[in-house]
């Protein structure tokens, strides 16, 4: 009998009563199965499985990314098999780009397993997007149809009432989503005062209905962010779309420095993070690297890292020329599963303990496509007829693709489920004790 085989058997016990306990210190590097991990608490939670007749004890993280990734602070790596993984932030983009040019075999297998050592891979949180402002944007973004600059078919309306907003979350609710997110079509908040108040109220209106709450509102400053916070906003989504050399050619209305700088104010201010990027812009795989590279190097990893489709819309330039065959629109909207699966599978990578998203452009997709996007370590989508203003899968297809893949959903403010691989003492853990990390 191995050490390691020893000190799991003499351990699995108490970790799986959801006991707390102390390692000895050392000051050297060692090797420990995962349920000698120090100062580990796990909150339990009952949950119904795939609908079955019998439930079974299930233990999560606890839900603030904070307090869920603090006990792992003196984790160097995990292992399993050949495969070994561990939460950076001095990726290289000549390593992000070596794993991202893997052969599609081997890049899958490694995302699958990394997912596997984190996550639990059967629970995937559902989301719902309302656009609770739609159209009249002053921004260039060359992809959007809520620009002023495009002639689309989306005509500006006012902002949504409060009481239209809850009766929507209610509805998302009601069809199995636990996250609400609700989107402005403008390029700041900056001095909209009575739209601010608006707002606010209905972060705690949903809030107060048990659900997560993430809004995505354009730039931000820290009093802005702080005000959100204290009304019961959950996460804030603000994407870099692309890499910052490339983000130019895509809109020139805010600066990629602007972008970075809202996401500093959520994060001081104690909002999770949501960041991630738009594939088929006319960008090259170079960029897809970039735009990784830049998320895997924040001071902290982004809570959920969105992966969108670009869904091309006539009107705007980058949807006008994709339509235009005698435009060179080489990579514009020109997106297929392949290239969705190869982005997750090195987002899953490269930031194992953030939650990425499979977002707008999923329509395009087969089941068995969204399968590979799973696989490749997606563990959520947004569901509802809508994405902003671009179609989305209904509600009850969601709930029969869940039930095709066996999935279940993510509790609202619920914090995700131990891996299994980690409660079964299959990962093996690298710890250095009294190492200064700080995971996201």
């Amino acid at each position: 009998m191995t050490a390691i085989t020893a000190l799991r058997r003499a351990t699995a016990a108490p970790i799986r009563r959801g006991i707390a306990f102390s390692a000895p210190k050392s000051t050297t590097l060692t090797h420990r199965a995962l349920s000698t991990a120090p100062h580990i608490t796990i909150d339990k939670f009952i949950s119904n499985v795939n609908g079955n007749h019998f439930e079974r004890e299930v233990h999560r993280h606890p839900n603030d990314v904070h307090e869920r990734n603090a006990p792992y602070t003196d984790e160097s790596s995990r292992t399993v098999g050949s495969i070994t993984a561990s939460v950076r932030h001095d990726w290289t983009k000549a390593e992000i780009a070596e794993i991202y040019s893997l052969p599609f075999h081997e890049l899958m297998y490694r995302a699958s397993t990394v997912h596997r050592m984190y996550w639990d891979p059967a629970e995937v949180q559902q989301c719902t997007l309302l656009s609770i402002k739609t159209g009249g944007c002053t921004e260039d973004c060359s992809y959007c149809s809520q620009s002023t600059r495009h002639k689309t078919f989306v005509k500006p309306t006012p902002t949504m009432k409060v009481q239209e907003v809850l009766e929507a979350a209610k509805r998302a609710k009601d069809a199995g989503s636990t996250r609400f997110c609700m989107g402005a079509a403008w390029r700041e908040l900056g001095n909209k005062k009575n739209a601010f108040g608006h707002i606010l109220e209905m972060v705690r209106g949903v809030n107060g209905m048990g659900l997560e709450v993430c809004c995505t509102l354009g730039m931000l400053n820290a009093d802005q962010a702080k005000q959100l916070k204290e009304a019961g906003l959950t996460a804030y989504n603000h994407n870099l779309d692309t890499s910052p050399e490339h983000y130019p050619n895509v809109i020139t209305t805010r600066t990629y420095e602007d972008r970075l700088q809202t996401i500093a104010n959520v994060r001081d201010a104690g909002i999770s993070v949501c960041c991630g990027g738009i594939l088929g812009l006319g960008e090259k795989e170079s960029d897809r690297v970039g735009l990784l590279h830049v998320l895997a190097t924040l001071p902290e990893h982004p809570e959920s890292v969105p992966i969108n489709a670009l869904v091309a819309v006539e009107g705007t330039p980058l949807g006008d020329a994709a339509a235009d065959d005698e435009v060179d629109s080489d990579g514009i909207a020109n997106v297929d599963a392949f290239d969705m699966a190869r982005m997750i599978a090195t987002a899953r990578i490269v930031m194992p303990r953030t939650m990425v998203r499979l977002s707008a452009g999923r329509l395009s997709f087969s089941d068995a496509e969204q399968y590979l996007m799973f696989q490749a370590g997606a563990n959520s989508i947004f569901n509802g007829d809508k994405l902003l203003t671009t179609d989305n899968p209904a509600f009850d297809e969601d709930q029969a693709l869940f039930q095709k893949f066996g999935f279940v959903g993510k509790p609202a403010h619920a914090g995700p489920r131990v891996a299994p691989m980690e409660m079964s003492g299959q990962v093996e853990i690298t710890h250095v004790s009294g190492a200064e990390k700080q995971y996201a």
